[in-house]
């Protein structure tokens, strides 16, 4: 199959190199504003250039990738699905809930299918934690954790459109914890603090927060995040039920230290980059669109189930400016 990709820069190159290296992906098309990012592409990848996006949908292509800037994504979208192509988007769907909302309404009944990448979703420990929830060998549960800790702080420019803190990264943690539960989370309370990076502070956000959530069975998920982890990329899983416990991410490159006499665990080299703790983890999400594409699968991350996980973020956000619990159905009325 032909796949057409839509922004070379970060994650969009590392998309390109993923999509490369697939069996079911014959060619690729690119575009970006960027000269040089898009001669590494072609010269790379044998990647076809184009100068826009309307020219990578006209060209052939059986699916498009999504990887330009957040404010693009509902025009990009939007402008696949009427031309009947199937279309993966890293996540926002949109900078905020509302048109995200609008473009929900806009591919609701289209017949096209759009995926979302929240890329957690196949990662093989989060797989098997699903399974395990699944099966019912862990019981009701009754606690969740869900880990994500940066290395560094980012950029101030990419700081001052992330939408803060909730929005960017915590909605990782809020997406993973409705998916391996299955529940859905009817109230949160957010706190969080700036232990440095002044320029988080002078965009109005948070470098460290920590957020309950309230599951609609009566469980309870704690969300840790921060920006500043100097041992390096740090993203885990716990689930705890009452008839076992499971953790996703406890291996040898966990950049967490023991202090306990004789401790060898963790004697790897720590993750330092979600690249880096998540590539097989991408290269089975974009696998799985190229299921989609062949039409052997639906979306396995649809606009709704991303707007869910944006619902979360917006609640924790009032919550933290208010300093209160927020039940989810007061974001959805406002």
């Amino acid at each position: 199959m032909r796949i057409g990709i839509m922004g070379l820069g970060r994650i969009g190159s590392f998309h390109t190199e993923t999509l490369s290296g697939l069996e079911a992906v014959d060619s690729l098309v690119v575009t970006d504003p960027v000269a040089a990012a898009v001669a590494t592409a072609t010269e790379r990848f044998g990647a076809t250039a184009v100068e826009s996006p309307e020219a990578v949908l006209a060209a052939g292509v059986d699916g498009v990738v999504v990887a330009a800037a957040t404010d693009a994504h509902p025009r990009l979208i939007l402008a696949a699905v009427k031309a009947g192509i199937p279309v993966f988007c890293e996540k926002p769907v949109a900078r905020g809930v509302e048109e995200s909302l609008e473009v929900l309404r806009a591919v609701e009944g289209s017949g096209v299918e759009v995926h979302i990448g929240y890329n957690r979703r196949f990662d093989a420990g989060c797989v098997a934690a699903r399974k395990a929830v699944v099966s019912g060998e862990l019981g009701d549960l009754h606690t969740v954790r869900s880990t994500t800790l940066d290395p560094a702080p980012p950029p101030p420019a990419y700081v001052a459109v992330s939408g803060g803190i909730f929005r960017d990264c915590s909605v990782h943690d809020f997406d993973i914890v409705r998916w391996v539960t299955g529940r859905e989370v009817v109230e949160v309370y957010a706190t969080g603090g700036n232990r440095g990076a002044d320029h988080i502070r002078e965009a109005g956000d948070v470098d460290t927060a920590s957020t309950l959530l309230t599951l609609d069975d009566g469980a309870i998920a704690v969300i840790s995040n921060s920006r500043h982890n100097a041992r390096g990329y740090d993203v885990r899983l716990e689930l705890h039920g009452m008839k076992d416990s499971i953790a996703v991410g406890l291996e040898d490159k966990l950049p967490l230290r023991s202090v306990e006499p004789g401790a060898t665990f963790p004697a790897g080299t720590p993750h330092d980059f979600f690249m880096d703790r998540f590539t097989a983890a991408y290269r089975a999400e974009l696998t799985a669109f190229t299921e989609v594409v062949a039409g052997t699968r639906t979306s396995p991350c649809t606009v709704a189930d991303a707007i869910e996980a944006s619902w979360i973020a917006e609640a924790c956000t009032l919550s933290l400016h208010e300093h209160r619990p927020v039940r989810l159905d007061e974001v959805r009325k406002g």
